[in-house]
């Protein structure tokens, strides 16, 4: 492939904060809408039981296929597992999906607290087999899905994700609006199921689309042309586009005669990912399932929790999780997991440790940031949000506040452990799933223990304390595979120090304004410091920043 895939994967994280951006802002006047509307347990049973099926049954069916599918997809790797096999590995995702939705859905409905308010049991009952068929129909869709991964599709995803999210949200709103308001846990899966369908259409209709023009493109065109920017975008460096129509897209029409229709590596590959990814989804989303299966919060309380943990995690969904999911195509890209740094391409090697470290400093210092002003704005961003009788309460704000510690750590495991994911051998990942098991162990002990002594707040407190072992782990493997090496990825670890007493000036600053002057004042302060503090970091990482301008110059232009 010739596609610049630093360039693809700085787009793709670029196009998908601007997603998550947008997403989160509708979702967030959603909620508001619920909140004042419908109410807070409706709120709890969708936020937290319904889309906790979803997210469970999604996770488990595609993290292992797709993180391994990825890391064979260059085209070294493609000479050993053929596109065919690759497409077939990618509908094996619908019948897993149906055996895991099968049990999650009996699983949601007999063993995790019972729905006890009448009105809204059968909602939830239905709901729940409405939402595991959406998830099977988003599947159907997951070989063009992983297609436009790999051949750098970056605009489509974000296109169709965007268009996911509007449908979702002005279906259910026209539901809830316009017939019954006492049946959004309902349309709710309704709505849910009507913008996978967008999903399976929009990448369908756009290589039917596609296709057809490329073929077109190719019969009109030398490869000696000078092309309009259009046309070097679209269909440049397609030379190894493999699919001939949309119905390639199908499992074993690709297929060659004594072909496997599996390839034993990757099948072999993707079960060291499989072993991990359980124990993944209970780390990631192990406070809901307590929350589901422990008596103690209401769905109103949880419905509280998951609102400030949604604003607790903003950073993570606008900036982090794109750059993780970004620089993990690339590190997959880029380095080879069964050979050695020091036996590889020593510029692809350099490039790739640079890269590792200035990711590391931008977002260490993102979480710094988050952390520093988390603790005086809390109160504000939730008073802005729910209003006065939404702060009354003393625990938004220290739910808050915690969650803007946990920051610091979220970002840091993202990008370390993304890394190791994207090159460890399977060797070393079935090793980690050990590790990775003992940690989930600790997770779950440590969140029955601490939510006793300190409420939902020990959520975050074991979480914290989960993700710094992480951490520890995924750093320790960094460090031993560039030591050979003059590279030292891990100084991106610590911060400068010309931002660090910036930022502890603009801490006593902005906790002064904030007992001792008026709300708008201490904003005010805030947003200054804030700029200050910006500004302050770019002197001190002026090459860091030259780099980021002239690539997202090149971004536009592309």
């Amino acid at each position: 492939m010739a596609r610049n895939i630093l360039k693809s994967s700085l787009l793709s994280a670029i196009l998908n904060m601007a997603f998550q951006i947008f997403c989160r802002i509708l979702t967030f006047a959603v909620n508001i809408f619920m909140i004042r509307t419908i109410g807070r347990d409706v709120l709890g049973i969708i936020n937290v039981r319904l889309l906790l099926l979803e997210s469970t049954v999604i996770f488990l069916s595609r993290e292992a296929i797709n993180r391994a599918a990825l890391s064979v997809s260059s085209t070294k790797q493609l000479q050993k597992c053929s596109w065919a096999q690759l497409i077939n590995q990618q509908w094996l995702t619908l019948p897993i999906c149906l055996c895991i939705s099968l049990v999650c859905v009996q699983l949601w409905l007999h063993v995790m607290l019972p729905v006890e308010d009448i009105a809204y049991r059968q909602q939830y009952h239905s709901a729940c087999y409405v939402v595991a068929l959406s998830c099977l129909l988003e599947f159907c869709a997951e070989a063009p899905c992983f297609v436009s991964q790999v051949f750098c599709f970056v605009k489509l995803k974000v296109v169709i994700s965007t268009l996911q999210i509007l449908v979702r949200s002005s279906v259910f709103l026209f539901l809830v609006l316009g017939l019954n308001e006492s049946k959004a846990i309902k349309y709710f899966a309704y709505a849910q199921l009507a913008s996978t369908a967008t999903i399976f259409v929009g990448y369908y209709g756009f290589y039917y689309y596609y296709i057809r023009c490329l073929k077109k493109f190719k019969q009109e065109h030398k490869s000696n042309e000078e092309l309009t920017k259009w046309d070097a975008n679209m269909y440049g460096n397609m030379d190894d586009f493999p699919f001939q129509s949309v119905l390639d897209f199908l499992p074993g029409v690709m297929l060659k005669k004594k072909e496997e229709i599996l390839n034993k590596e990757l099948v072999k590959f993707t079960m060291s990912f499989a072993k991990q990814t359980f124990v993944k989804q209970i780390l990631t989303e192990g406070e809901k399932y307590v929350m589901s299966l422990t008596p103690g919060l209401s769905f109103s309380e949880q419905a509280t929790y998951d609102i400030v943990n949604n604003l607790g995690s903003l950073a993570a969904r606008f900036i982090f999780r794109p750059i993780e999911d970004s620089s993990y195509f690339y590190f997959t890209q880029t380095i080879a997991r069964d050979v050695q740094l020091k036996d590889q391409d020593k510029k692809k090697i350099s490039e790739a440790a640079r890269l590792l470290e200035n990711l590391l400093l931008a977002i260490t210092s993102i979480g710094l940031l988050a952390t520093m002003f988390g603790q005086n704005y809390s109160h504000s961003v939730l008073y802005l949000y729910g209003g006065p009788n939404f702060v009354a309460d003393n625990l938004p704000e220290k739910l808050l506040r915690c969650h803007c510690i946990a920051i610091y750590f979220l970002a840091i495991n993202g990008i370390t452990e993304g890394y190791m994911f994207a090159t460890n051998t399977s060797k070393q990942i079935d090793k980690y799933n050990y590790i990775m098991g003992i940690f989930s162990i600790i997770f779950i002990v440590m969140s029955f223990v601490l939510t006793r002594i300190f409420g939902p707040v020990g959520f975050i407190i074991a979480n914290c304390v989960n993700m710094l072992c992480r951490i520890c782990s995924s750093c320790k493997y960094i460090w031993q595979q560039y030591r050979p090496l003059d590279y030292r990825p891990l100084k991106g670890l610590i911060p400068g120090k010309i931002f660090s007493i910036g930022l502890i000036i603009t801490y006593i600053v902005c906790y002064y304004t904030k007992n001792n002057t008026s709300f708008k004042l201490h904003l005010g302060t805030g947003v200054i410091s804030a700029i200050f503090v910006l500004l302050l970091w770019i002197f001190e990482n002026q090459n860091l920043a030259k780099q980021v301008w002239l690539y997202k110059r090149k971004v536009k232009t592309k």
